[in-house]
C-alpha cells in the first residue's frame, strides 16, 4: 500500500472514531447521527453500539487497530434496507471492560452472540472486516442458528495455511512459519514488555513489508492507532492472536458466504481466501482489482453494491 493510501486509511479511521465518542451512556456526536447505546451481554461485559434503520439486522464487525466507528459511513446507506448495527469489540474504544485471560476471536464470537441475543435480533447478516471477519467465522461455527448470511473481507484465519492443497501446501507452511517468526513472536515479546508502540511497529513492518511503515504515519494517526491497540495488550499477553480454525470446521458452515478480496492485499490473506473458497459449501467471491486489504475504505460504494447484490441473490429481504 502506498504512503498516500496509508495516510488516507489513517485519516478515515480517525474521522470514524469520532462517531463513537460517548457523552454519558447514550449520546449523539452531531445532529442526525445515531445514538450511542450500550448492551450488557452478561459476565460483566458491556458493548457500545450504534444502530440505524429497520428490517433484517445486519451487524458490522470491525478489525484490529479499529473500533465500531470504522463503519460510520456505511450505516446510513445500509439502513435504507436493513437494521444496520455497528459495535466495538470487547477491548476496543469506547468499551472499558475488565481484562480477562484467554481473549481471542473465539471470545469475540461469543460476545457477538451475546449482543445478538441481548438485542433479540434473531438471525442476522454479519459483515466483518479482517479480524472482525475471523470473529464472524467463529460465530457461524459456534452459534450457527444466529447467522443468516456472512460477508467476510479477508479474515486472517492463518491456521488454514497449514492445509493448503497440492502444490500450494509447502507455500502455505512457509507463509505460516514466516508469520509466526517475523510478526507474532516479535509482537508478543513487545507487548509482554508493555511496549505497545514497538509491538505495533513490528506488525506494520510485516504487513506493509516496510520497516518504516509506522514512522511514516502522522502523529495523530499513530495516537489513534495506539488507543485502539488495547485488545492486543490483552490478547498478546494472556490470549491467542490467531486461534486455530480447522478445514473440517469451515466445511460445516452452511450459511451463504460472500468472500471479499483485494487483489493488492497481502499474499497470505489472498491464500487464505482461496482456501476458504474451496472449503465453504455456499460461497461467492468478489475481487476488487484496485483495492488492498482496506477495500471498505478504498472502494466503499463498490463494496456496498456487491454486498446488497449478494443479499438479494440469497433472498435476504
Amino acid at each position: 500500500m502506498s504512503k498516500r493510501c496509508m495516510a488516507r486509511v489513517a485519516a478515515v479511521l480517525f474521522s470514524f472514531v469520532l462517531a463513537l465518542i460517548p457523552k454519558g451512556s447514550v449520546a449523539n456526536v452531531q445532529p442526525g447521527s445515531p445514538a450511542i447505546k450500550t448492551a450488557d451481554i452478561g459476565n460483566g461485559i458491556t458493548l457500545h453500539y450504534v444502530e440505524q434503520g429497520k428490517g433484517t439486522p445486519a451487524v458490522f464487525v470491525h478489525g484490529s487497530l479499529s473500533d465500531g466507528g470504522y463503519w460510520a459511513d456505511q450505516l446510513e446507506p445500509f439502513s435504507e434496507r436493513y437494521r444496520a448495527i455497528a459495535y466495538s469489540r470487547r477491548y476496543d474504544f469506547p468499551n472499558t471492560n475488565p481484562t480477562r485471560a484467554g481473549y481471542s476471536a473465539i471470545v469475540d464470537a461469543d460476545d457477538l452472540a451475546g449482543l445478538i441475543n441481548t438485542l433479540r435480533l434473531g438471525q442476522v447478516v454479519v459483515i466483518g472486516h479482517s479480524y472482525g471477519a475471523l470473529t464472524a467465522l467463529f460465530l457461524a461455527h459456534r452459534h450457527p442458528k444466529l447467522v443468516r448470511a456472512l460477508v467476510l473481507a479477508e479474515p486472517p484465519a492463518v491456521s488454514l495455511l497449514s492445509d493448503l492443497p497440492g502444490r500450494q501446501h509447502a507455500m502455505g507452511l512457509a507463509m505460516l512459519a514466516d508469520i509466526r517468526r517475523r510478526m507474532v513472536l516479535p509482537m508478543r515479546a513487545d507487548f509482554h514488555k508493555g511496549d505497545r508502540e514497538a509491538g505495533i511497529r513490528a506488525f506494520m513492518a510485516y504487513v506493509f513489508n516496510d520497516p518504516h511503515a509506522w514512522d511514516n504515519m502522522s502523529l495523530a494517526a499513530r495516537r489513534e492507532t495506539l488507543r485502539d491497540a488495547h485488545e492486543w495488550d490483552v490478547m498478546l499477553t494472556t490470549g491467542t492472536l490467531f486461534p486455530d480454525l480447522r478445514p473440517a470446521t469451515v466445511k460445516r458452515i452452511t450459511a451463504p458466504v460472500l468472500l471479499m478480496s483485494g487483489r493488492k492485499s497481502y499474499p497470505f490473506l489472498r491464500a487464505i481466501d482461496q482456501e476458504l473458497a474451496l472449503l465453504l459449501p455456499h460461497n461467492q467471491n468478489v475481487v476488487f482489482a484496485e483495492a488492498g486489504h482496506q477495500m471498505w475504505v478504498q472502494e466503499p460504494d463498490e463494496c456496498r453494491r456487491d454486498v446488497e447484490a449478494f443479499l438479494r441473490r440469497n433472498n435476504v429481504p
